[in-house]
C-alpha cells in the first residue's frame, strides 16, 4: 500500500517540479580552436614530461625525443594530391623542341622512312645498354645472325639497326625497362607493324603452296602456325624463353599471362626482320628458326566437302608442292610481265582466258579501268610485254568482279575469293606502314586502333560503291535481283571486290600501286576534297 501510495503521488508532481541535475553543460561540446590548432604543444609537453627525470646528454632521453619526433612527422597528410599526369608542365620553348626533334632517330635516316619511323624516339640510355651487353648476342645466336655489332655496317645498309629494333622486341609490356617512354612506344610500334607482315608472308606461302585450294581451309592452316594459341611452342623451339621470361618458367603460367606477353614479342620480333632484312629472312625464321611445319598433323584443315576442282593450275605449280624455300629465293625474271609474276598465276587460273572478248571485257572494262587509272605507264624494252600486261589484267579485273554465285560451283576457282584473300593482306601493311610514317609519336595500341577504324568492312566496300563500280559485279541470273536490292547481301559483296582489286594490284604493279588506289582513288583517309 505504501508503494502504490507513494507511486502514485510522485505522478501527482507538476512538471514544473521536475528538475534533471546533470553536471554536461551544451557549452562542453563546442570545440576550442586551440585544443588542435598547435598539436605540435602537446606533443612537446608530453615529451618533456617523460624525459623530465633524465639528464640532457642522456642516450634514453635523446631516443624518446627521436621517436617523438618520427611519430610526429610520419602521420599521414589529411591533403590529397592530385596524381602526377594532371600537373601542368611548362611548355617546351621553341629551340628545346626543334633540338627535341632534330635529335631524335627517327629523324636520322632519309633513304628508310619505314625504318626510321620504328626507331625510338629518343637515343638509348645506360640501362638500355646494360640489357644489349647482357642478354643480344644470345638472341642473335638463338635467331641465327652474326654477333658482330651491328654499328659496324655501313649507313645505307638497313641492317645497322638490328641491334636496337632487337633489343626493342623483347621489352614486352611486363617487364622492367618497357616503363621508359622511347621503349614503351618502340616495342608497341615494332608488333604493330610485324602483325600484318607475319599474316602477308604465311599467305603468300600458302597460296602458292596450294594452288587449288579455297581460302577457307587456307586460313586453318594459317591460324594452326601464328595463332597466339601456339606462339609459346615456336618460342621454346627457338630457346627463346629465358629472354622473355627470364624469372619464370613459360610451361607453368596460366595462359592469360603467357600468351599475351609471347604474342607481343613475337610480333615485334618480325617487325624488326621485316625491316632489316626484307620478306626472304622472315620465311627463314619462321621455318628453319622456329622450326614450323605446314606438313604436320595439327596444321591440316578439318575433312571438308570439296568442289570439284578441273581447270588447268599454271605449269609452275603442276605435280609438286613449292617449299619455304622457292619462295624465300624466288626473283621473277628480268622480262616478267608482273611484280609477282607467280602469286598472280596462284591466284587468276590460266583458264580465265575463256572470258577473253565476252561482252563485260568490251562493255564494262574500259569504264572500271578508266575509274582505277589502268593501265599504268611501263618502261617495257618490247612493246609485245606492255600489250600482253594489260590483257592480264583487264582478265584479272574480270575475275575480281566474279561473284561467286556465277561459275564457283562448276569451277571453284573462277571467282574473287583467292585475290581477295590476297587484297586483304596487303592493305592492312600499307595502311600500317602509313600510319606509322605518319604518327611518329604514336603508340602502338593507338595505331591499331586507327587501323582497325580505317580499314572496317563497311568503309571498304563504300568507298567502291562511292565510284559506282558495285554495278559491274557479275551475278549469277538467279541471285542478281537479290544482291541488286538487298544491301545486307550487296555490301559484303562490294567489300570482297574492293580487296580483290588491292591483291590484283599488289601482284601485278607492286605495292606502291595498292598505295595509289588506297589513299589518292579511293581516299580511305577521306582527307581528299570531295565534289559539290
Amino acid at each position: 500500500m505504501e508503494l502504490c501510495s507513494s507511486s502514485s503521488s510522485l505522478l501527482r508532481v507538476s512538471p514544473e517540479k521536475l528538475s534533471f541535475s546533470s553536471s554536461i553543460s551544451i557549452s562542453q561540446f563546442q570545440l576550442k580552436p586551440s585544443t588542435f590548432a598547435k598539436p605540435r604543444l602537446r606533443i612537446h609537453a608530453s615529451l618533456a614530461s617523460e624525459t623530465q627525470g633524465l639528464p640532457r646528454d642522456s642516450p634514453q632521453r635523446l631516443l624518446k625525443e627521436l621517436a617523438q619526433r618520427k611519430q610526429s612527422t610520419t602521420t599521414p597528410s589529411k591533403k590529397k594530391l592530385p596524381p602526377k599526369r594532371f600537373i601542368l608542365r611548362p611548355p617546351l620553348d621553341d629551340k628545346k623542341l626543334a633540338e627535341r626533334f632534330l635529335n631524335s632517330p627517327q629523324l636520322s635516316l632519309k633513304s628508310f622512312p619505314l625504318l626510321s619511323s620504328c626507331l625510338p624516339p629518343s637515343n638509348l640510355n645506360s640501362s638500355d645498354r646494360t640489357w644489349i651487353d647482357e642478354y643480344l648476342l644470345e638472341a642473335k645466336q638463338a635467331l641465327g645472325y652474326s654477333l658482330d655489332p651491328s654499328d659496324t655496317l655501313s649507313d645505307e645498309n638497313p641492317a645497322k639497326h638490328f641491334d636496337t629494333l632487337l633489343y626493342l622486341a623483347f621489352q614486352h609490356p611486363s617487364c622492367d625497362r618497357a616503363r621508359a617512354r622511347h621503349v614503351k612506344n618502340g616495342h608497341s610500334r615494332l608488333w604493330f607493324l610485324g602483325q600484318y607482315v607475319i599474316e602477308l608472308a604465311v599467305t603468300e606461302f600458302f597460296l602458292q603452296r596450294y594452288p587449288r585450294e579455297p581460302p577457307g581451309p587456307m586460313r586453318e592452316r594459317v591460324f594452326a602456325l601464328i595463332g597466339k594459341r601456339f606462339l609459346p611452342r615456336w618460342i621454346k623451339a627457338a630457346n627463346l624463353q629465358n629472354l622473355v621470361f627470364p624469372y619464370d618458367d613459360i610451361d607453368k603460367l596460366l595462359r592469360k599471362d603467357r600468351e599475351p606477353v609471347v604474342k607481343s614479342v613475337f610480333w615485334a620480333l618480325f617487325g624488326a626482320i621485316y625491316l632489316c632484312y626484307g620478306m626472304p629472312e622472315v620465311y627463314r625464321v619462321l621455318f628453319e628458326v622456329f622450326g614450323m611445319d605446314p606438313d604436320a598433323d595439327d596444321c591440316q584443315p578439318r575433312a571438308r566437302r570439296q568442289l570439284e576442282d578441273v581447270d588447268y593450275v599454271s605449269v609452275e605449280f603442276e605435280g609438286k608442292k613449292l617449299g619455304w624455300q622457292d619462295i624465300a629465293t624466288y626473283k621473277p625474271p628480268e622480262d616478267a610481265l608482273f611484280a609477282h609474276p607467280r602469286l598472280f598465276r596462284a591466284c587468276v587460273p590460266p583458264g580465265m582466258h575463256r572470258f577473253r572478248g565476252n561482252i563485260w571485257d568490251f562493255d564494262s572494262k574500259p569504264k572500271v579501268m578508266q575509274a582505277l587509272g589502268y593501265p599504268l605507264q611501263m618502261n617495257d624494252r618490247i612493246q609485245e610485254i606492255t600489250e600482253a600486261r594489260n590483257i592480264e589484267l583487264g582478265l584479272g579485273l574480270q575475275l575480281c568482279f566474279l561473284h561467286p554465285s556465277k561459275h564457283k560451283f562448276e569451277h571453284p576457282r573462277f571467282c574473287f575469293e583467292r585475290l581477295e584473300y590476297v587484297g586483304q593482306k596487303i592493305q592492312d601493311i600499307a595502311m600500317a606502314e602509313r600510319l606509322l610514317m605518319k604518327h611518329l609519336d604514336a603508340p602502338g595500341k593507338w595505331l591499331q586502333e586507327k587501323h582497325r577504324r580505317l580499314l572496317m568492312n563497311k568503309f571498304c566496300g563504300r568507298y567502291l560503291r562511292e565510284k559506282r563500280l558495285h554495278n559491274f559485279i557479275i551475278y549469277s541470273e538467279e541471285v542478281h535481283d537479290r544482291y541488286e536490292h538487298n544491301r545486307r547481301l550487296r555490301n559484303p559483296a562490294t567489300t570482297a571486290v574492293q580487296q580483290a582489286i588491292h591483291g590484283l594490284a599488289y601482284t601485278v604493279y607492286g605495292k606502291p600501286d595498292v598505295r595509289r588506289l588506297m589513299f589518292e582513288v579511293f581516299d580511305f583517309e577521306q582527307i581528299q576534297p570531295k565534289a559539290v
